[in-house]
């Protein structure tokens, strides 16, 4: 595997940064988020004139073999379906992306189904699902190695197109599970704290998929002093795609605009290899999933949006990204009291 290399900010801009935001005709604060969101990218660019360039959202799809355990409200034939629905440009991903100018690419990381040819599907497929965890490693290193490897190249090639602010989504039934498993790994949750509905299972469903992930648990437990190692032993071959996408991307010095509960947990995993990834990281939405506050605490990170989202997708990335386009144009347009003429507070 690559040894990506994340660089951290230099931060002596940022007393720039600062000054300029603070002489804004505004009280000092007052843009509240914005006025965060907008020193983050420009630490990110080095400037203090920062600029968004043909923004990108990556949707990886991927099957899981635990679904043989009957833990999703949904069969797993649904992943491929939803990928179909992606392509044809019927799902919400596909409204919020053209709605708001986002380039948007599907990549078949692992499913389960051999698509016809699309000239906007991206073929990146390193098997049909990965294996049952419950039994097994979900993938081998060759597999996880290999879906890595895409996943940055991926990342890479939107970078020499001048894209600097990237967005990761996900398909993938049984997904939230393996993020339940991450989440509970690498953080102080219980499995239970962690576990939730995905799709919308009932109350005996819920305490059954709760059964076998602790059972899961501990079939991979023993791995948990390497973290990528776990990783690939409980996660779906469009996380880890979306893993070496992300450290590809933050190694770019991109913006990453992460999503939900799934890529927030494979955000996580990437977070115990290399630290420095949260210096590049705009957290977009707190999921309506169970645990993904806790997720974002434990982070330390604040949520742009809160709308009960939890639909996967990249869905939050994409509503959150005019609220970022907000942050840059204020530090960019909006006038100074010098320049305004108007009389700061003394």
């Amino acid at each position: 595997m690559k040894n990506y290399f994340i660089e951290k900010p230099s931060q002596t801009i940022l007393d720039q940064v600062k000054h300029k935001i603070d002489l804004k005709t505004k009280p000092l604060g007052s843009l509240g988020q914005l006025e965060s969101i907008a020193k983050k990218i420009c630490l990110i660019q080095q400037t203090r004139s920062p600029k968004l360039s043909h923004p990108a959202m990556l949707v990886f799809a991927g099957d899981h073999g635990l679904t043989d355990e009957n833990i999703s409200a949904f069969p797993q034939e649904v992943t491929h379906q939803m990928v179909l629905n992606f392509l044809s440009g019927g799902a919400a991903i596909n409204v919020f992306c053209q709605q708001n100018q986002i380039n948007l690419s599907v990549v078949d990381a692992g499913v389960n189904h051999t698509f016809a040819h699309h000239p906007d599907l991206i073929d990146r497929k390193i098997g049909f699902g990965t294996a049952n965890s419950l039994h097994e490693e979900a993938m081998t290193n060759k597999e996880f190695n290999q879906a890595m490897a895409a996943g940055a190249q991926l990342a890479d090639r939107k970078f020499t197109k001048g894209c600097n602010i990237i967005g990761f989504g996900e398909m993938g039934i049984g997904n939230t599970s393996a993020s339940s498993l991450l989440m509970s790994a690498f953080t102080d949750c219980s499995l239970e704290d962690c576990v939730g509905r995905g799709t919308g299972i009932d109350d005996q469903e819920l305490q059954y998929k709760i059964n076998v992930l602790q059972k899961v648990y501990a079939q991979h437990k023993a791995k948990l002093n390497d973290p990528l190692t776990f990783f690939r032993c409980v996660a779906g071959f469009e996380m880890a795609m979306m893993l070496g996408a992300m450290v590809q991307a933050a190694e770019n010095k991109m913006i990453l605009l992460i999503d939900g509960f799934i890529a927030s947990a494979v955000f996580l995993a990437a977070y115990q290899q290399y630290p420095n990834l949260m210096c590049y990281a705009l957290f977009c939405h707190q999921s309506d999933e169970h645990g993904h506050q806790s997720l974002l605490d434990h982070l330390g990170q604040e949520p742009i949006l809160k709308m009960n989202l939890r639909l996967g997708e990249g869905t939050g990335c994409a509503l959150a990204y005019p609220i970022i386009q907000s942050s840059v144009a204020f530090i960019n347009q909006m006038a100074s009291f010098e320049s305004a003429s108007i009389t700061n507070k003394p």
